[in-house]
């Protein structure tokens, strides 16, 4: 729907329906949008605008005495064609950046995310961490230990750190594990950790004559160790939940129980926020768009967070459809680039 649709004076009627509505959450009468409007018309007119609107669909009326309020299709209406997004504070901003200041572990980073996005919007702050087998693998060590023991550490290129002691036929000399891990790390470098198993698989399965003696004890060792990390999937870290039992449009004790019940499944989220990884910028899913029941009455705001150009998660908000888009998006946006630049290395990341 384009908002050529309307001409001037509805579309100013209804943007001032809309913000009256989200300031508030009341039903928006003729006589309050015609005195608070600032436009020379009677409370008659504007019903008439508010008929046409409601016949387009785009607000509609809780019952027949009530006033009007904007229906799911006319917040996608209002944020498609006619939202001005605003610019965050430098305040928020300064929030957001030494947030993420100091902090290298890409663990304690995205728990920061989730928590930051629930403090500053008062809604429920949502991050995906990344998939243990997007990550790419930077390097592989072995560290020679006592009684035929190998410490082996894996080190990926968003920061993070694995490491675990495998058991190993014989004790090999320092000299001989670096040679080992320097053709594992040859053979991988810039590779997915899932393409790395893969490989790992795929060697061990074709082991002949011809592979050397280094290249048997290398994929042995990386196989005992990926054999042995079983989480590859991706966790949904939740922040702010409490926040949703101050909002009236929640007030009802079956909605937040199905709220709830979603958060707590996380699978559906999941599968919700992975879909938005792949769109550029702020994805918007308003009600009944999410394809969820239980978040009928939800708004999520998200974005895609990167390391080095490649997406390796999504973070967002969680709230009611009447919320303050123009403010939220930005700050979304914003939480998102400044940790792609935190996991990428920068330890004082700033908004450029």
């Amino acid at each position: 729907m384009s908002n050529n649709l309307l001409n001037q004076r509805t579309e100013f009627l209804f943007r001032a329906l809309i913000q009256r509505y989200i300031n508030d959450g009341n039903p928006v009468g003729s006589r309050v949008l015609a005195r608070e409007s600032g436009l020379e018309v009677s409370p008659a007119t504007v019903r008439n605008i508010m008929a046409d609107l409601e016949d387009m669909g785009l607000i509609s009326s809780p019952h027949t005495s009530a006033g009007r309020m904007p229906t799911q299709k006319g917040y996608r209406f209002f944020i498609d064609s006619m939202l001005t997004v605003k610019k965050l504070r430098p305040e928020v901003i300064d929030e957001i950046e030494d947030e993420f200041s100091g902090d290298t572990d890409p663990t304690a980073l995205v728990a920061k995310a989730s928590s930051l996005l629930s403090r500053i919007s008062h809604f429920a702050g949502v991050v995906v961490a990344p998939n243990a087998d997007q990550a790419r693998f930077r390097q592989l060590e072995f560290v020679s230990l006592s009684d035929q023991r190998v410490l082996v550490i894996l080190v990926t290129t968003d920061g993070r750190v694995q490491n675990r002691v495998i058991h190993v036929d014989r004790d090999y000399s320092p000299s001989e594990l670096v040679e080992a891990a320097n053709y594992f790390n040859e053979m991988n470098s810039g590779n997915t950790l899932g393409v790395v198993r893969m490989q790992i698989i795929n060697e061990m399965k074709s082991e002949s004559d011809e592979m050397s003696r280094i290249m048997r004890v290398a994929m042995s060792m990386a196989r005992e160790f990926f054999d042995e990390e079983q989480d590859h999937e991706s966790d949904v870290v939740l922040s702010g939940e409490e926040n949703l039992f101050d909002i009236p449009d929640f007030n009802e004790m079956k909605k937040l129980r199905e709220i709830f019940d979603a958060f707590r499944a996380k699978s559906d989220l999941l599968t919700l926020l992975d879909q938005s990884m792949q769109a550029q910028g702020v994805h918007i899913f308003i009600g009944d768009e999410s394809g969820y029941k239980a978040l009928h009455d939800c708004s999520l705001v998200t974005a895609s967070y990167q390391v080095e150009g490649e997406r390796i998660g999504t973070l967002g908000v969680i709230g009611p459809t009447r919320m303050a888009y123009e403010s939220v998006i930005p700050f979304v946006d914003v939480t998102a680039r400044l940790l792609s630049s935190a996991l990428s290395g920068n330890t004082n990341p700033r908004l450029t």
